[in-house]
């Protein structure tokens, strides 16, 4: 408990096409990642029946798909995801795409795909 994380001391895990993410905190009620996007890639479109997520873009643009509308996010800028939204986030850019992702509850066994 207090201890000190960063992305070099924290669980790493690949997801999607060679999108990289690091657990910064993981527990019931509470789920930080940082993750970073390549150019180009996307994840799936899903919805969590009770997870909130806020992701806040640390480094380049990400595009949010929310219930079929299109939301650019600048750097330094974050969006709030509701439960039950529709969405995903996608890096239609040529660098690559550093963002922070805040989940309350932690999303666990809370991720419905709607398409593949």
């Amino acid at each position: 408990m207090g201890e000190v994380i960063d992305k070099n001391t924290a669980e790493h895990y690949l997801w999607g096409d060679n999108c990289d993410s690091w657990v910064l905190a993981d527990t019931v009620g509470l789920s930080v990642k940082q993750e970073r996007m390549p150019s180009g890639t996307r994840e799936k479109l899903h919805f969590h029946a009770n997870a909130q997520q806020f992701f806040f873009v640390l480094k380049g643009t990400a595009t949010f798909y929310l219930e079929g509308r299109r939301v650019i996010i600048a750097e330094q800028k974050g969006v709030l995801v509701q439960p039950e939204t529709k969405h995903y986030i996608a890096n239609e850019t040529a660098g690559y795409l550093d963002f922070l992702l805040i989940s309350q509850p932690a999303p666990s066994n809370d991720r419905i795909i709607v398409e593949g």
